[in-house]
């Protein structure tokens, strides 16, 4: 029998503090800006939980039902409405993090239910996903940039690149609200519960591909793209070559760029680029953006 994986749609509301007492005020300050403050803030989070198994004659490779009351059991009941800080003991040796708390919550089903990944969305444009790999997760910001593109390759006569790419071949392009994802990986602090420092994910992305990127034309204001078609393949390429080296200077490694130019049209791109001689140039412009 194939297996088949499942995900189950749950929620719960809670608030957070970011603070370690060992260390003075000012330092909590300049680690963890305004979620050191107190009262707490709060979310409300949404969890999605993966699990795998076998269709059974049922239909069914679980009882939805019974993974429903798993869930609030084991977790929902016991966190809605809480201060996740003294909710858990688990929380009060690891902050509770997006990616920790997807961490602990594995830890708290895993005896109960077939878990292949928990992802928690602290609101909808920050989320991590843990797959029961000791201290590893993942991190992911989305977020979106306006610019415009045309699809032509210079060697071509406009005939022939209409042939290739249809109406995005018009010579004065056209434009779109790019939706985009940044995942990162890496090993949660056991101290304070974060893969990176989520401000310099943010600053990173802002820095090398937000505010350079938005609201241009792709083939004249970008160089890269006067010699390289930017379709929305190239593009997260060439996110993933602006965003490595950055992301590896916070403590973690880039996981993935997903890339939606459209509602019909995405594209993803995992790893990290490995840079190489050919891309001296734009290692260069990378030091010079810094």
């Amino acid at each position: 029998m194939a297996k088949c994986v499942i995900n189950r749609r749950a929620e719960f509301s809670a608030s957070h503090r970011y603070w370690l007492p060992e260390i003075p005020p000012e330092e909590n300050l300049a680690k963890f800006g305004a979620c050191t403050n107190f009262p707490p803030h709060g979310h409300n989070y949404v969890m999605y939980v993966g699990m795998v198994g076998e269709i059974d004659h049922t239909g069914m490779v679980l009882n939805l039902s019974d993974v429903k009351h798993t869930i609030a059991r084991e977790v929902t009941t016991q966190l809605n409405f809480s201060y996740l800080n003294q909710a858990w003991e688990e929380f009060q040796e690891t902050l509770p993090t997006t990616e920790n708390i997807a961490r602990v919550i594995w830890q708290r089903l895993e005896a109960h239910l077939p878990l292949v990944n928990i992802r928690l969305y602290e609101h909808p444009e920050l989320w991590a996903d843990y797959q029961g790999n000791n201290m590893q997760a993942h991190l992911t910001i989305s977020t979106h940039f306006s610019a415009a593109h045309r699809l032509a390759l210079d060697t071509l006569s406009l005939e022939e690149n209409t042939a290739i790419y249809g109406k995005c071949a018009r010579v004065n392009g056209h434009g779109h609200n790019y939706h985009l994802e940044v995942a990162i990986a890496g090993d949660i602090d056991p101290r304070t519960g974060m893969i990176a420092d989520l401000c310099a994910f943010q600053n990173a992305i802002d820095k090398y591909v937000l505010e350079p990127m938005d609201h241009t034309f792709l083939n004249k204001d970008i160089p890269y793209f006067s010699e390289v078609v930017p379709t929305a393949e190239n593009i997260a390429v060439y996110i993933q070559k602006l965003l490595t080296k950055p992301i590896r200077e916070i403590g973690a490694k880039l996981h993935s760029i997903k890339l939606i130019e459209s509602p019909n049209n995405s594209c993803e791109v995992y790893g990290e680029y490995q840079l190489s001689d050919i891309e001296h140039s734009l290692e260069e412009a990378l030091a010079k953006a810094s």
